[in-house]
């Protein structure tokens, strides 16, 4: 019965619920809801982004926070793409391109734990920077990159059976870090350092290296996702993941990460995506406004913060 009660009071249980809900309310409001095309497309939108949600977590976790993300994915899409067309076959470019997102991570990290700078103006300043490089590689065009071979497509085109591929390797990444953050020791002192970092540091942990790290992590998941996404449109438009910021930090505020760091869970924040997902595929197909859901976007976030800043002011 006491494991029970625990696991209706998990923030994961209570997501659960909601998506239901809006499942059963959707599958009645229109037909095309429950198709398999809605599903997949609806799968699909938030599978790769996924990938950026689960760095974002896990520097959350630590304290931390990345507004780059969107222009570092966009980065890496540019950068792998101009390789390519540039004479460097694909594999070898998209290597190249998820070590050049790990070394702007690195960068990040270096100015947070050596210069004492803020992640927010750290991670705002490179947003800037990356999203600068992306016009200036393209000059402001996108790059057309259809000859790529199919191959390459295929991770980010092709599927296994029904399921896509790219469905199936966000999966595991999941499920990955998910027991990663859950069961490893030095997972656990990422959990430690956001929670009380002085206490951590004179507990023996090397809090510094854990940020540092965790920034790493999440610029080099914004890469990989960059390639996925050029090897999925074939193409690496500049100004692409403009406000992916704001969707990966919502999706992981609304599954329970705190923007004080020292909580969350990976679960929670891809559902917290599959949420808002499943909302933005509703307001599509209810035909309403792209303005306005825009809004609802934004006070869904507003809604999230607010939750989790009423829980921290009960926890103290």
């Amino acid at each position: 019965m006491a494991r029970l009660k625990r696991i209706a009071s998990m923030r994961e249980t209570g997501l659960i619920v909601i998506i239901a809900i809006l499942f059963i309310v959707m599958s009645f409001a229109s037909p095309y809801f429950l198709t398999w095309v809605n599903m997949r497309a609806m799968t699909m939108a938030f599978a790769v982004e996924g990938i950026v949600v689960v760095g974002m977590t896990i520097l959350l976790i630590s304290g931390g926070i990345d507004l780059s993300v969107g222009s570092v994915v966009t980065f890496a899409m540019v950068l792998a793409g101009w390789l390519f067309l540039n004479g460097v076959d694909p594999w070898t470019a998209s290597a190249i391109t998820i070590v050049a997102c790990a070394g702007v991570g690195g960068a990040m990290g270096w100015c947070v734990t050596r210069i004492g700078l803020h992640h927010f103006i750290v991670s705002l300043a490179f947003m800037v920077i990356a999203r600068g490089a992306c016009l200036l590689i393209t000059q402001g065009r996108p790059l057309g990159l259809y000859t790529l071979p199919a191959e390459f497509k295929f991770i980010g085109q092709g599927a296994i059976g029904p399921v896509p591929f790219v469905i199936i390797l966000f999966v595991v990444l999941v499920i990955v870090f998910d027991f990663m953050l859950r069961r490893t020791t030095i997972f656990r002192k990422v959990f430690y350092t956001g929670s009380n970092e002085k206490a951590a540091a004179y507990s023996g942990i090397r809090t510094k290296k854990v940020v540092f790290l965790s920034t790493v992590l999440c610029s080099t998941l914004c890469g990989i996702a960059g390639v996925i996404y050029m090897a999925r449109f074939a193409s690496a438009p500049p100004h692409f993941g403009l406000g992916m910021e704001l969707n990966v930090i919502a999706a992981a505020v609304i599954g329970g990460a705190s923007l004080n760091g020292g909580v969350g869970t990976i679960l929670g924040a891809i559902l917290g995506a599959v949420l808002l997902s499943v909302v933005t595929s509703s307001l599509a197909l209810l035909d309403v406004s792209v303005y306005w859901q825009d809004i609802i976007r934004g006070s869904i976030l507003l809604a999230a913060v607010s939750f989790d800043h009423m829980l921290n002011k009960k926890k103290a």
